[in-house]
């Protein structure tokens, strides 16, 4: 309804204004041909009008005349380049999908239909990397380096072509040409970080961190790393310049509290500075909430000269803090093995004699045995369990087990991979014996003639 009044009254305007263009007074005269004609004015100038309203549509219909060629051209490259889009999408769920042969060929398709598209041409490169064809995929990637806008995706392909391939320092140099083109790429300052720490640098490593653009859900990742990598540069320093080495130590114990590795150097080097009092607040501060066994160990040994007996009252005032835990048992029962009070050792370790028995439980209990009642059949039938108990917590990284913690895993390279945790399959460590995990003391000498040592039983585990 609204329509029909808007048309009638554009109608009605229409020819109104053609009235006023006719009634305008004036003659015209025109000869020509013989002829002569004397219309009005007004019929002259609406007579112009018409004409020009005629001209501009037989123009109109002229134009698209000869415009038609123009327009299928248009239409075709309209339908082109929505089957390119189409051949693009696909190509992208393809190779998403696990089917990198039809990606590549979709992304083929792509190319042809969408000429100089750049994410076609990354997608058959991606497609070709998958397929095992890295030649190919190499030289598609040189050729994106030169566009801008394709550089970082180009660079980060190479990346993953020469981590694929082992080419550790070709990667290095992607992951730095990545960076220096955008310097806040996660992925490249990453890398970077990553081969530093592999290669032992840890004060570059340290530094790098600081560049690498975490997300704030990561803040604890990073306050871990920086924690790991100050206790390195701790453990590296420790005899030659142990100044520094507490300092880093107590750098990563304010970014990570409990962080044993760096509590059992800080405490190492406050001992041999003679600040016992220190080292053993700190000790018993991590020890209160990991329970770890070279903490104890530690704990029990800071004194300096102090006999076995002493030994044995610092375990006890150290495993109240967890006493129902296997790790006090065993630290309990190894201080009083080596004060002869044997009853306490024993009581220590009696609620971990079931079957679940550790190795340590068995050994201990195979000396407890042989020490307190000299019985040598009890003493080996404990060993002969120990062969087949289950295996005590150690460092593990990677399945290689190690008696002191390290920063990187020797088997990969990469930081922070050490867990204290149970083995299942693990492999002792190949540069063979690790550090100890407190200094050496010396221990009164025995009042009384023990027994004869029993072999140690053999250990399949590697422990």
């Amino acid at each position: 309804m609204i329509r029909i009044f808007i048309i009638v009254a554009f109608s009605l305007l229409i020819a109104w204004g053609a009235s006023i263009i006719m009634s305008v007074p004036g003659e015209v005269v025109i000869t020509g041909f013989g002829y002569q004609m004397q219309p009005s004015l007004g019929i002259v100038l609406f007579g112009l009008v018409l004409l020009m309203l005629i001209t501009i549509f037989v123009w109109a219909i002229i134009r698209r005349i000869f415009g038609i060629p123009a327009l299928f051209s248009r239409a075709n490259e309209k339908r082109k380049q929505r089957k390119g889009v189409d051949a693009l999408s696909n190509a992208i769920i393809a190779l998403q999908t696990g089917d990198p042969s039809k990606a590549r060929q979709l992304a083929r398709e792509a190319r042809l239909k969408l000429e100089g598209n750049t994410a076609a041409q990354l997608l058959e490169a991606q497609a070709n990397m998958q397929l095992g064809e890295l030649k190919q995929a190499r030289l598609q990637y040189r050729e994106m380096i030169e566009d801008p806008k394709t550089a970082i995706a180009a660079l980060s392909g190479l990346y993953e072509q020469a981590r694929q391939q082992n080419r550790e320092d070709a990667a290095l140099q992607f992951a730095q040409k990545a960076a220096s083109l955008s310097p806040k790429l996660a992925w490249a300052q990453k890398a970077i970080f990553a081969h530093m720490a592999k290669q032992g640098d840890y004060e570059d490593a340290l530094a790098q961190l600081d560049q690498i653009p975490f997300e704030r859900a990561d803040r604890d990742n990073q306050k871990r790393l920086d924690a790991v990598l100050r206790t390195a540069l701790a453990k590296e320093l420790e005899e030659t310049e142990p100044q520094r080495a507490i300092t880093f130590a107590n750098e990563a114990l304010k970014k990570q509290p409990e962080f044993v590795p760096a509590a059992l150097i800080a405490a190492r080097l406050f001992i041999s500075s003679g600040e016992v009092r220190k080292a053993s607040g700190l000790l018993r501060r991590v020890w209160r909430a990991s329970a770890h066994p070279h903490i104890g160990e530690l704990y029990i040994h800071a004194q300096s000269g102090a006999s076995a007996v002493e030994r044995l009252k610092r375990a006890k005032t150290m495993v109240v803090e967890h006493p129902d835990h296997l790790e006090s048992a065993i630290l309990l029962a190894t201080a009083a093995i080596a004060a002869h009070e044997w009853s306490d050792a024993r009581a220590a370790l009696q609620p971990f004699t079931d079957q679940q028995a550790t190795q340590k439980v068995c050994t201990l209990m195979a000396e407890i045995e042989q020490g307190d009642t000299g019985d040598q059949g009890k003493a080996r039938a404990w060993l002969s369990r120990a062969v087949a108990a289950k295996p005590d917590a150690t460092w593990i990284a990677d399945g290689i087990s190690a008696d002191e913690w390290e920063p990187t895993s020797p088997l990969t390279g990469k930081l922070d991979q050490f867990e204290w945790k149970v083995p299942s399959r693990a492999v002792a460590k190949p540069n063979g014996a690790a550090k100890p995990a407190f200094s050496p003391v010396p221990t009164e000498p025995k009042q009384e003639a023990a027994p004869a040592p029993l072999p140690a039983p053999p250990n399949p585990t590697g422990i």
